[in-house]
């Protein structure tokens, strides 16, 4: 599959962007990749690779742009305290403008997917932005929290319309099973299109196959496809 890196301004600042094509002149469905606590990385660029094999056009863009070498040399969950929704969804945004303004890709179906971190992001997104069709956290922590000022994505969850797809890991911490419990009761309250999937014995990334102790591969090679159902349902 073709992939390149773009470089997209948001606020005065450039922010690099991987993509990654399907073949055949569209126009397709596309999704916007939130990633994980170790940033623009080869496990995410695989991931935007995968979904392009699938058929869809997949953007990861750099949320740690705005960040000094030193931190980013730093312990990579320090890079967690610096975030600010605000900016994650500016970042984020430009992404789909970036598909929007492009004629291969359809407008009306393009969803938005992410790991750890990421996976908070894919719900802070689908609660901001109604252009995206149905989202797909992994094992998304701190959903309860805010990162700067505002709401948190928890507190948002009402403004949520669109079919969502969770993965979970039996033995993470963050988000732990009491949270998915928590999420689980106020999703339902508000009377919203949902499912719940959790892998035993899986912690948290179990996704990442760059980590070998946190990798699960049979808790991921039971996500991914089920991932990759939930979009072509969706966006297809």
């Amino acid at each position: 599959m073709p992939s390149f890196t773009d470089k997209l301004t948001v606020g005065g600042s450039e922010m690099d962007m991987y993509a990654a094509l399907p073949s055949g002149s569209g126009p397709h469905p596309a999704v916007v990749i939130a990633f994980h606590v170790g940033g623009l990385d080869d496990f995410d660029r695989k991931m935007a690779d995968q979904l392009a094999e699938a058929g869809f056009v997949a953007v990861v863009p750099d949320l740690f742009h705005r960040y000094s070498k030193e931190i980013m040399d730093g312990p990579r969950l320090d890079r967690l305290g610096h975030l600010k929704d605000a900016d994650i969804v500016a970042d984020m945004n430009a992404a789909v403008d970036f598909l929007t303004a492009n004629s291969a890709i359809d407008n009306d179906r393009i969803g938005v997917t992410g790991f750890c971190m990421g996976g908070r992001i894919a719900w802070l997104m689908a609660a901001t932005n109604p252009i995206f069709k149905c989202t797909v956290p992994f094992y998304g922590g701190n959903i309860m929290g805010n990162w700067g000022p505002g709401d948190t994505p928890f507190s948002m969850a009402a403004n949520i319309n669109c079919p969502m797809l969770f993965h979970f890991g039996s033995e993470d911490g963050n988000p732990s099973v009491a949270d998915r419990d928590t999420f689980d009761a106020e999703l339902s309250r508000l009377g919203k299109d949902f499912e719940f999937h959790t892998y035993d014995g899986a912690g948290h990334a179990f996704m990442d196959y760059t980590n070998p102790e946190r990798h699960h591969e049979t808790s991921a090679a039971a996500a991914w496809p089920r991932t990759v159902e939930f979009f072509a349902k969706h966006l297809k």
